[in-house]
């Protein structure tokens, strides 16, 4: 759609989006006023224009002729939020560059706003003092401090072994005892999580506070320790994440054990599989998982996994739905060994820092997933990047809808506890109105996305009506986001600013992401996060100028604060720096997504550069999804799956390419394709994934090697979509 420049936007203009023409009058008066102020086409009239004009209960249609028409010939890029001088003093970052700007940055130190791109530059090249000044800032209570922040590798040998060097070397830590210690941030009143479960939506927010959570995670590591496990054994978690698998998972990371992160939507090979991978000696479940009216079975996928001894707690009531196999453990009777025991205290198992204590699963390109373990440093950067680039701190309730099977769920735990806020849980659907009355009931600050929640929430309206005025801002992650989406997702909450946030399991966090110090743009990211380095490799291998415009494979600086080391079952140096190229005598790290970054300094991102796509927010290899489709009938001599990003923006869709044996055959009806393939992906890999096409080929593009050219196939059925012929 063309829009008008603002200065043409005319009172019918607006009473035509579908307001009154009295409130249509009042509108283009203080549009008119802004306009002759600032301009009709400058970052500070939409500014305006955002917080004092538009409202969420205004037609979305004349959001889009504010901000389109304000920013008609703006180029590339534009704010759709601006960072408040005094309110930027306030934040984490502008408190500490107020007490430490002029020490950290000399006479480059103006105020927070103009100099946080010189902190991000100065916390890469002084980590020593950036990391330790963070760590302060958050509390962290060393049991054993470190010998130094950062240890590099000197040797060749050493620099092969170990490319990220050794981060806080000598340090012992728990991270779930710190999520549980009065400090200055909090005390034993203090609520610390915040929760409703779906179906009591009319009903008060129930809540936790830290003593209770003390209580409750502190009986949980007693009845951990009376099974007898050998300390450091590896433990599942496979239920949806809610008060009860929050409590668990910190109580199995502070009696020194090591949690294995396994999504509750998976089937049962894919649990079996995680299971096997990291050597799991029991796994915590839920008998059903409550979805509305629907009851989904969770512990009969488990059984079928063939798991260990479950402990199995029942979604509904005192008593599990299933009768349990011989070895398994109901909830309340795991609970009643210790019963004598509730209120002692439980002395935190201290670990060195390199210690393993939370394993979780990114699918490689060869069909087994990565088991990834997070060591005890990991937890600190998750809650560093809260911290930085989210502003979280005391006072503030954070709520993300995720799980602890990706990374997301330990995440939320560290990032709201570490740092003295509370979170908040919503046990039922994010894509229900019940959810949105949850984020305003429980007064949300900070609520992370992923765009496909976002893209339902839009369709459907489920939102409208609810006060979301509490946000200070929204994050998110996993996928390409979409402009329209999220001028449409600010808009709920009176145009707080989205931190677009992306990392990966590996990283333990984010390595791009936004801030409160910066414009932040629609479907961009401002700033590489605190610690990281970004490097952009062109066409010809070679890296692309830093502050240069390009677009090409990102690869990152290797020595990232909390990244992984090591892989369980892979070769951790094969995966991530094997044949990458070198930059100031560091080799980079691979990361795998299509980077670009653009004149004004922002970044894009493109999807995967290599075979792992992002579906629904969950990165899966395309290996796992072709060996299920391959399967589907004895006429399917190959598949290959795609993900394809949408003309207009947003996540990618999954399309198959498919080639039969016979190919002269018959025209094969790709809608009844597509339907049996979707069916056979949902059933035995994830009932989250859709199938969007079904694409027949005579055959699939190879290299001389024989390997299938899938970022070929990428490229042309984008092109195809844009021509509106997908």
């Amino acid at each position: 759609m063309v829009y008008k420049s603002l200065d043409s936007v005319t009172v019918n203009d607006i009473e035509a989006s579908g307001i009154s023409s009295q409130l249509a009058e009042e509108i283009y008066r203080k549009v008119t006023e802004i306009v002759d102020g600032y301009g009709a086409a400058t970052p500070e009239s939409w500014n305006r224009i955002s917080k004092h004009v538009l409202t969420p209960n205004l037609p979305f249609s004349l959001h889009q002729m504010m901000y389109y028409g304000c920013y008609k010939d703006f180029g590339p890029d534009p704010p759709a939020w601006m960072p408040d001088p005094e309110s930027a003093l306030l934040t984490n970052v502008g408190l500490l560059l107020e007490k430490h700007g002029k020490e950290f940055l000399g006479s480059k130190y103006k105020d927070p706003i103009s100099s946080f791109s010189h902190l991000q530059e100065f916390s890469v090249s002084n980590p020593e003092v950036y990391w330790k000044t963070v760590l302060d800032e958050m509390c962290v209570n060393f049991s054993v401090p470190p010998d130094c922040i950062l240890h590099e590798s000197t040797s060749e040998e050493s620099r092969i072994l170990n490319p990220g060097g050794k981060w806080l070397p000598g340090a012992f830590v728990n991270p779930a005892k710190n999520c549980l210690i009065v400090n200055s941030k909090r005390g034993l009143d203090d609520i610390v999580i915040r929760w409703r479960d779906e179906g009591d939506d009319d009903l008060p927010v129930k809540s936790m506070t830290l003593k209770e959570l003390q209580l409750e995670v502190w009986l949980v590591a007693h009845a951990l320790n009376a099974l007898g496990l050998e300390r450091g054994s590896a433990i599942a978690i496979d239920m949806p994440m809610n008060v009860y698998s929050v409590i668990i998972y910190l109580a199995i990371v502070l009696a020194g054990y090591i949690v294995v992160s396994i999504a509750d939507s998976f089937a049962p090979l894919e649990i079996s599989t995680r299971l096997k991978i990291s050597e799991a000696k029991a796994i915590f479940t839920q008998d059903l998982i409550i979805r509305g009216e629907k009851s989904i079975p969770l512990y009969s996928r488990v059984v079928e996994a063939e798991a260990p001894m479950a402990i199995v707690i029942p979604a509904r009531g005192f008593s599990c739905s299933a009768k349990l196999r011989d070895g398994d453990i109901s909830w309340s009777d795991f609970l009643e060994r210790v019963r004598k025991l509730k209120g002692d205290v439980f002395e935190a198992v201290e670990q060195p820092v390199e210690a393993f204590t939370n394993v979780l699963f990114s699918s490689g390109t060869t069909g087994e997933p990565k088991a990834i373990p997070w060591t005890h440093v990991t937890p600190l950067k998750a809650a560093a990047d809260a911290w930085c680039h989210m502003d979280i701190h005391s006072g503030d309730i954070v709520a993300w809808p995720t799980n602890l099977g990706w990374m997301m769920g330990p995440w939320l735990v560290y990032a709201s506890l570490l740092n003295g806020a509370s979170m908040a849980l919503y046990n039922g659907s994010p894509l229900s109105s019940g959810l949105a009355k949850f984020v305003q009931d429980a007064k949300v600050t900070m609520l992370g996305v992923i765009p496909s929640i976002v893209r339902a929430w839009k369709s459907t309206n489920c939102v409208a009506g609810y006060d979301w005025s509490s946000i200070r801002c929204f994050s998110s992650t996993g996928e390409a986001s979409n402009v329209d989406e999220y001028l449409w997702l600010m808009g709920r909450a009176c145009y707080k600013p989205i931190i677009e946030y992306c990392g990966g399991t590996e990283i333990g966090g984010g390595f791009v992401s936004g801030s409160f110090l910066q414009p932040q743009s629609l479907a961009a990211f401002s700033t590489p996060a605190m610690g990281c380095r970004l490097f952009i490799l062109g066409d010809d291998g070679h890296l692309i100028p830093q502050d240069a415009p390009g677009m090409g494979e990102l690869a990152l600086g290797p020595l990232m604060f909390g990244s992984s080391s090591t892989l369980l079952n892979a070769s951790h140096y094969d995966v991530y720096f094997k044949e990458m190229p070198s930059w100031n005598g560091l080799i980079l790290r691979r990361h795998g997504d299509v980077f670009e970054r653009t004149s004004r300094g922002y970044y894009h991102a493109h999807g995967r550069a290599d075979d792992t796509m992002n579906i629904g927010g969950i990165k899966v290899s395309s290996v796992e999804i072709e060996r299920i489709c391959n399967a589907v009938d004895s006429s399917v001599l190959e598949t290959a799956a795609i993900g394809v990003p949408p003309a207009d923006g947003g996540p990618e869709r999954l399309v198959i390419a498919v080639v039969f044996k016979d190919p002269d055959n018959a025209t094969p009806d790709l809608n009844q394709w597509r339907k049996s393939f979707n069916s056979a992906v949902q059933k035995n890999l994830n009932p989250l994934f859709r199938v969007s096409h079904v694409v027949a080929l005579s055959a699939l593009p190879r290299t001389a090697s024989n390997k299938v050219m899938r970022r070929v196939l990428r490229k042309q059925l984008a092109q195809v979509d844009q021509n509106s012929k997908l």
